[in-house]
């Protein structure tokens, strides 16, 4: 252990410049190779589709983003981008706001987690994927499909987590409050609410990438448009050059939206981070 860089030890406090270096290498490294590699295949075959080197991805994301589709009158890549951030933010959203109200109810009220827990905890153990043709027969392979697959496979972890944060807040507050002649309604607003806030944020955060998989899923299943009904539209053609665009894309999104939650964190519930570290 002692022949290990300073910066990579246990104790180790690398300098802000080290970090960004750091961060960078290993997405530097992989576009080395990939760019070896594309260019290796392209001087073998220059038709070739599995490696596409960046100016035909360039140009393919052009012509998604730029040019009007002459059948439908639309922009491809903006058409596809809003029909899927409409269906996880819908789906998403709902599971967070129920998720909320019923993981903070579970957490405050032990006769109802007794009753409604063990069926939350069950539901969450069924792979969400496996109902996705029950959800197309009950509720057809239109956009409500899709957003409920994204709901079910959000909101009971959802709930666990925040109804698990719940009964981390110290029973003195509860009893401090009620002692002071608070009210139920009160006790859950002004006192436990602001305090899981934070976590509901950290929740969320986490259930990016299982709610992309859910829309990803329904949208290759059944759907007209989206980022996922484009991916699996353009594979029978072996269309490299949009496929990994959209990938690299939807990453690009969920980043954004990562990073915007997490400077929520920052500014307004800087006290959570804190008590954390």
């Amino acid at each position: 252990m002692s022949s290990l860089p300073k910066f990579l030890g246990i104790h180790a406090a690398p300098p802000k410049w080290l970090r960004w270096l750091l961060t960078a290498l290993p997405f530097s490294l992989l576009l080395l190779i990939y760019g070896l590699a594309s260019d290796a295949r392209q001087r073998e075959n220059p038709s070739d589709k599995l490696l596409p080197p960046p100016a035909k991805m360039a140009e393919a994301m052009y012509r998604a983003a730029f040019e009007e589709n002459k059948r439908t009158g639309e922009y491809q890549l903006w058409t596809d981008t809003g029909a899927s951030l409409r269906r996880i933010g819908i789906g998403l959203g709902a599971a967070a706001c129920c998720g909320l109200l019923l993981g903070l109810t579970l957490g405050l009220f032990a006769g109802l987690e007794f009753l409604l827990l063990p069926f939350v905890t069950f539901v969450s153990i069924i792979p969400p994927l496996a109902v996705l043709p029950i959800l197309f027969i009950v509720f057809g392979v239109d956009e409500l499909a899709k957003v409920m697959l994204i709901f079910i496979g959000t909101f009971p972890l959802i709930t666990r987590d925040i109804q698990l944060a719940v009964k981390k807040i110290p029973r003195e507050q509860i009893i401090k409050a009620c002692t002071l002649g608070a009210s139920q309604l009160s006790l859950a607003c002004r006192i436990v609410l602001p305090q899981i806030m934070p976590r509901l944020i950290e929740t969320v955060r986490m259930s990016l990438g299982p709610a992309w998989l859910f829309l990803i899923a329904s949208e290759a299943i059944a759907a007209t448009s989206g980022l996922g009904y484009r991916i699996f539209l353009v594979r029978r053609y072996l269309a490299m050059d949009l496929i990994i665009p959209y990938v690299l894309w939807i990453a690009l999104i969920s980043v954004a939206v990562d990073f915007s939650l997490r400077l929520l964190l920052r500014t307004r519930y800087a006290w959570y981070l804190e008590a954390r570290e």
